[in-house]
């Protein structure tokens, strides 16, 4: 029985992380063919939607690491956990962020 929760407990880390790294691939891939990527006019806005996902990233493994030092988790699944989850939070963000604002029109006002 042991065998078992300790064989789940390194493989589960690496399949979660592998589904929303799938969930993301193929969101973005439907995207792009239905044609709704996010596009910001400036160059630098454009960047920054452009770099959230890497962002995200980056700062899921950095709190990986303050996490696995501050509470008993070990440092090798902390860092599987840490850029998936920056994954799908810097995907989120994306979202978000490419959203086109909705401008509203009212004609009763003179």
């Amino acid at each position: 029985m042991s065998l078992t929760l300790e064989i789940m407990r390194i493989f589960l880390p690496l399949v979660l992380v592998c589904g929303i790294a799938v969930f993301v691939v193929l969101r973005m891939i439907h995207k792009t063919k239905k044609g709704t990527l996010g596009k910001k006019k400036t160059r630098g806005a454009q960047n920054l939607l452009d770099s959230l996902i890497p962002l995200g990233m980056v700062i899921g493994f950095i709190a990986a690491i303050f996490v696995s030092l501050l509470l008993p988790i070990a440092l090798l699944s902390s860092i599987a956990w840490g850029p998936g989850i920056g994954l799908l939070f810097g995907y989120f963000a994306y979202e978000i962020y490419s959203k086109k604002k909705k401008i509203i029109h009212n004609d009763s006002f003179p």
